[in-house]
């Protein structure tokens, strides 16, 4: 739906133009939220049924590998039941996941004992330093949509016929495009809330179950360092047999980080943050903890009430970071099971997100909130889920008339 993809406004416009159908942008929104909640509750129902153990399998086969990932957004929000105008602005982060099928081989060896080129290039390196530090302050920015059509079509075995024929044609094209292909994602599920990371984890739990994401051979969890992140893996994917993998870019941003703040700077610091950076490409996280609490100690324990940029404050966090991941980070290992260790897609699907929902002047009420999320999730999901939904029986609505949204009796 267009209200899910451009503001209420902008669908209005496009419904006249393209279509010769007038409609306000009142009534998009409308109808929007009305959608959006109808497919809310038919999310909450699967919740409801998975927790009891009656949510049915959507598949036949289970894919040879699956992947988890999640994280946060942000937006902002109103209140919903005061006087015209924005009243009571708050930045609020919604968590999205994204759930993934995939095909990859494993290997004896490291399949990529080097770093990528991006990791070791300075000014690629502090693009995403302060693109991570950016979205960790909340600040709305520009961001660009990621690279995929809106809506897939012919469900799960079309969006696979489209990748097989993608990896056919990037064969024979040298050892570059044997990496890029080596791991080929399959199908992408996604799933956007404003509720809590309790809430979430039930919905992310029932979403891998009815995939069958579960009975894959090798499966991955992949996030960042929050702890509510982990918490949803150590109650729903932990005993399934997912493996936890901290998101290297956001370890990338940590020591980047760490390393100017020891070294006084690029001059000094960025040597320092390529040994690091590669110490934990490597899997030496051992030698990379006892370095980062070195660096901290010669800084000296940052005095009480020591600001977000102090450099001391800086290398305690990141000691911290590291010591509380350690065991998310034998990067050497994932590869070789095929697995990723990068949360990319997540970070693509929130970009889209974003580009609806997120905006200096874009604030919304909660609940209408939770309803766009739910119609933009389905509509970037690759299973043919939003079609599947508009096939469902739904509630009649009054055409006409006044209270014409209000359920006809």
């Amino acid at each position: 739906m267009l209200g899910s993809k451009e503001s209420f406004k902008e669908a209005s416009e496009d419904m006249l133009e393209h279509y010769g159908i007038e409609i306000s942008p009142k009534e998009v929104m409308r109808i929007t939220e009305r959608i959006g909640r109808e497919w809310e509750k038919q999310r909450e129902q699967e919740v409801e049924a998975f927790k009891g153990g009656k949510l049915g399998r959507g598949c036949c086969t289970a894919p040879p590998v699956a992947a988890v990932m999640v994280d946060a957004g942000r937006l902002q929000t109103r209140a919903e039941d005061a006087r015209a105008g924005v009243h009571d602005p708050q930045w609020r982060a919604p968590r999205y996941a994204c759930c993934i099928s995939m095909a990859s081989e494993e290997h004896d060896s490291d399949p990529q004992p080097e770093p990528p080129g991006k990791f070791t290039d300075r000014e690629e390196v502090k693009r995403l330093a302060e693109e991570l530090r950016n979205r960790a302050a909340g600040g709305a920015g520009t961001e660009a949509a990621g690279g995929r059509a809106e809506v897939r079509r012919g469900g799960e075995e079309g969006v696979r016929r489209r990748r097989r024929r993608k990896r056919g044609a990037g064969r024979g094209a040298g050892r570059s495009a044997v990496r890029r292909t080596d791991r080929v994602e399959l199908v992408r599920t996604v799933i956007g809330t404003m509720r809590g990371a309790e809430e979430f984890g039930w919905m992310v739990a029932a979403e891998v179950h009815r995939r069958c994401l579960d009975l894959a051979c090798r499966k991955a969890y992949v996030c960042d360092g929050e702890a509510a992140n982990w918490k949803i893996h150590w109650e729903h994917f932990r005993e399934r047999g997912f493996v936890p993998i901290l998101d290297f870019i956001h370890l990338l941003g940590r020591l980047y980080k760490a390393a100017m703040a020891a070294g006084g700077g690029e001059g000094g610091g960025w040597g320092l943050y390529l040994r690091w950076m590669r110490l934990a490409w490597t899997g030496r996280r051992e030698k990379l903890l006892l370095e980062l609490r070195e660096a901290s100690r010669r800084a000296g324990e940052p005095p009480e009430g020591a600001g977000e940029g102090d450099a001391r404050v800086i290398l305690k966090r990141a000691v911290g970071y590291v010591e509380n991941n350690l065991e998310r980070m034998d990067y050497p290992r994932y590869r070789k099971l095929g697995l990723p260790i990068m949360s990319a897609p997540v970070e693509s699907a929130i970009k889209r997100f974003n580009r609806r929902m997120k905006g200096t002047e874009k604030f919304w009420v909660e609940r209408g909130a939770e309803a766009v999320l739910q119609v933009r999730a389905a509509y970037l999901s690759e299973d043919g889920r939003a079609e599947r939904y508009w096939n469902m029986p739904r509630p009649r609505y009054r055409a006409v008339g006044r209270n014409r949204l209000a359920l006809a009796s």
